[in-house]
């Protein structure tokens, strides 16, 4: 483990006695994260539920990232008050190249310039990234930011970022009543099998590229990620099937460890998506209201998803139309890399 100087690391570091910067010591360093998000969520009310295990799973599938050579950590005095960590992914629309950085800061250490000089350092970092890729399309910088994060979006559009596009989160109470949704004729939904993983991953890529930022995920990268997560449960999915090609899918989840910290019952009807030929024939609908109907007989309260605010295949109005309604939103921030 390197541990940093200003002199040879952050030349805008404010000069705070204690203050220090190192890269990533391994697993050694996961309790440490997850103290800092524990922090940070409560101070941005923002709602998330992780645990040292799930940090642990999801650095054990990283995809263009090396947290040794791509992540920074701040300490005072020894102790962990913020991270961040890179990663590039080209997006499929357009072959853009996007740049993204994540990270967190205690709040007792925010507005000290801290912040400013570790998003500094991932962008001299992402450049070096930058610097190995042919130029194909556009090359952005990428943050993800929740409206709450009020800290965060000073920092951003301080340093020159924008927001690109917005995204809402919504819910549904599952008491109000449900629309008449049939199934398409000659469409059924299929209990999901072992077998159908492969099948259903690849109808759900091939269905979300018409979405907004799409990045190609291929199966061997996904699958792994896919079963180690306490929360995957297939049987909970509508699949719907036309012989023996999928032609779309609500992939239904419950977060358990989210629904116990904030003592509800919600059930996610995430990852819908139909292929291009079965479009416009009402099989979202159909999908949707059969998975809150689902969660509905299994006891939940409400249901809730995430949407595209400007998905250009109708989402945001199918979904109010089913009863959902905006609670918050999320922005994509980015800047052009020069």
């Amino acid at each position: 483990m390197l541990t940093m100087t200003k002199s040879n690391l952050l030349s805008e570091a404010p000069e705070i006695p204690g203050l220090a910067f190192r890269g990533f010591a391994g697993e050694a360093d996961y309790p440490k994260m997850l103290a800092v998000i524990e922090a940070s969520k409560h101070a941005d009310k923002v709602e998330r539920s992780e645990t040292v295990d799930d940090l642990r799973r999801n650095y054990s599938h990283l995809t263009n990232c090396d947290p040794y050579t791509d992540m920074l950590f701040a300490e005072m005095n020894g102790d962990v008050i913020g991270y961040n960590r890179v990663w590039w992914e080209k997006q499929d629309e357009d072959g853009a190249l996007l740049y993204s950085v994540v990270g967190f800061l205690h709040p007792d250490w925010r507005r000290k310039r801290i912040g400013t000089a570790m998003l500094q350092h991932a962008e001299a970092r992402m450049r070096q990234i930058a610097a190995t890729h042919e130029a194909t399309g556009e090359k952005f910088f990428q943050v993800w930011a929740n409206e709450s994060e009020q800290c965060l979006q000073a920092l951003l559009e301080s340093q020159g970022y924008r927001p690109a596009r917005y995204f809402f989160e919504m819910t549904r109470d599952i008491r109000e009543p449900l629309p008449e949704a049939p199934m398409p004729p000659g469409l059924e939904v299929r209990p999901v099998t072992e077998a159908h993983y492969r099948p259903i991953f690849d109808a759900a890529n091939e269905a979300f590229r018409d979405h907004w930022g799409f990045v190609e995920r291929t199966f061997e990268e996904e699958f792994p990620h896919w079963i180690e997560d306490p929360d995957f449960n297939p049987s909970l999915w509508q699949v719907a099937w036309d012989g023996d090609q999928v032609a779309g899918m609500v992939q239904n989840f419950v977060n358990k460890a989210e629904n116990a910290e904030y003592q509800r019952k919600r059930g996610y009807t995430e990852g819908i998506s139909v292929r291009r030929p079965w479009r416009k024939l009402g099989l979202a609908r159909s999908l949707l209201v059969q998975s809150i109907t689902m969660f509905k007989e299994m006891g939940m309260d409400e249901t809730a998803l995430g949407v595209d605010a400007e998905n250009l295949s109708g989402a945001l109005k199918l979904y109010q139309g089913v009863g959902y309604k905006e609670i918050r939103r999320n922005m994509n921030y980015r800047k052009v890399l020069d």
